[in-house]
């Protein structure tokens, strides 16, 4: 989901858009010293994350006090009530080099249209894959400009020992409000005196919650940060998958949260697949595995689920479904196609084991016991109404292969499904594993969109 903003940060070395309710010089950030993750973040005991400290030195602006850059701030952690420890006595780890850059902010209305931003400099370090193992609650405190101090309360929860389940399922209908749920209702089930005569598989639930995902900065959430939130259980800001929103100009450096299926394949073993009617680098099935502060990095996103995070300790969990939409992230450019570094990832894919597959047909048919890369359109996948009634809708140039060919031969979203089950079954023996499936069209399909004038 886009969101309009009524005001806007503007930092000339972001990557992406940043919405905000008012103008802000970094989200979760309030005073001249950060610590991220902020105050208020919870945890699972043992789960792996990242800590970046920044202190801000205004140049101009109300903000500006004159004072140098503090490249001498100091951290501690300790649990409340205990006795606090420098961060890399408590996590035992080396002092993390200092970083140093720049930004630029617009205060607020006025600066924006005179075009008079807020110069920003800052010094930063960052603590890499740290973990809190014991439940509670703790005190992170930077201490900077001669005894400023940004506190931020941790909460951990205790992670259960016993294994509840082997095989674990999460299907996501994305943009799947109780409106859009009132409405299939409404369309598939018949009321006679205001009562249903049937009612979906849903109503019939023993246990049905809400959840709230919006940002950190914005009521109004998108589709990254809301699938992060549900997959690390950490809000973020508007456009992020998996981290924390930092200020420098590195849109794959920011503070990252170590997400479920991580957690899952490195307790257990288990594998993993990522099924969407979506283009899957789009920000819900990237969301399972990818940390960037910048969901529209498609290609990006891609080569990680090739190749995990790359040239950064994470953990690399190896992904045996792939099945989706958005084919222009893997033909390369020669065909058309945007790709990281310009390479043919469908060979990449392949020259790591994987069988790859375009079309209904090579799917019903692909064996199980192989790792299996399914692309079957270009951009988002065709519609029920579209593969099923309408299928002169399909007579579109949107070849997985990037021949510009039509793509008529394209599965659903239950197909896809279940023979991702069965791959993952054959492959994962005793381990289990772990399935995302999205039902991306929901949010797709109630959108006015243009239409070519031939169809």
């Amino acid at each position: 989901m886009k969101c309009a903003c009524l005001a806007v940060v503007v930092a000339a070395s972001w990557v992406g858009s940043a919405c905000a309710q008012s103008f802000r010089r970094l989200g979760a950030c309030p005073t001249l010293g950060c610590v991220f993750p902020p105050d208020q973040a919870d945890f699972l005991a043992g789960q792996f994350f990242d800590i970046r400290l920044e202190v801000h030195q205004p140049v101009n602006g109300s903000e500006a006090i004159g004072l140098p850059l503090d490249e001498k701030f100091t951290f501690t952690v300790g649990k409340t009530g205990a006795a606090a420890k420098s961060a890399t006595e408590y996590f035992a780890l080396q002092e993390p080099k200092l970083e140093k850059w720049n930004f630029t902010w617009f205060e607020d209305l006025f600066a924006r249209d005179t075009k008079k931003p807020t110069l920003v400099n800052v010094a930063s370090k960052a603590y890499r894959r740290v973990a809190l193992y014991e439940p509670g609650e703790y005190m992170a405190t930077l201490t900077y400009n001669n005894g400023s101090k940004t506190e931020a309360t941790w909460l951990v929860r205790d992670l259960a020992e016993e294994r509840k389940a082997k095989n674990i399922i999460l299907f996501i209908g994305d943009g799947m409000t109780t409106n859009m749920i009132t409405a299939a209702r409404l369309i598939g089930h018949k009321s006679v005196n205001g009562k249903y005569q049937t009612t979906m598989a849903m109503d019939k639930f023993p246990v049905v919650g809400h959840q709230m995902t919006h940002s950190i900065d914005s009521f109004i959430t998108d589709s990254a940060n809301s699938a992060a939130a549900l997959n690390t259980g950490h809000k973020s800001t508007v456009n992020c998958l998996n981290v924390y929103a930092d200020s420098s100009k590195d849109p794959f450096d920011d503070p990252k949260v170590e997400t479920i299926a991580e957690i899952f394949h490195r307790l257990t073993g288990g594998h993993i697949g990522i099924v969407s009617t979506a283009y899957i680098a789009d920000a819900t099935p990237a969301a399972l595995l990818s940390h960037t502060r910048n969901r529209g990095a498609y290609e990006a996103i891609v080569d990680t689920y090739l190749n995990g995070v790359q040239n950064y300790t994470w953990t690399d969990v190896p992904v045996d479904v792939i099945f989706g939409g958005g084919a222009e992230q893997f033909y390369p450019p020669s065909l058309g196609g945007k790709t990281y570094q310009s390479k043919n990832y469908y060979e990449e894919f392949a020259k790591a084991g994987y069988q790859v597959l375009h079309n209904r047909t090579a799917l019903q048919s692909a064996n199980p016991q192989e790792k299996t890369l399914g692309i079957f359109t270009t951009s988002n996948m065709a519609k029920w109404l579209d593969r099923n009634v309408y299928r002169q809708n399909l007579n579109q140039s949107l070849s997985p292969t990037g021949d510009k060919t039509p793509a008529l031969d394209q599965p659903g979203l239950k197909e896809m499904t279940l023979k991702a089950i069965d791959i993952l079954q054959e492959r994962s023996g005793d381990k289990g594993w772990f399935l995302m499936s999205e039902a991306a069209s929901i949010v797709h399909a109630p959108r006015p969109c243009k239409v070519s004038p031939a169809h």
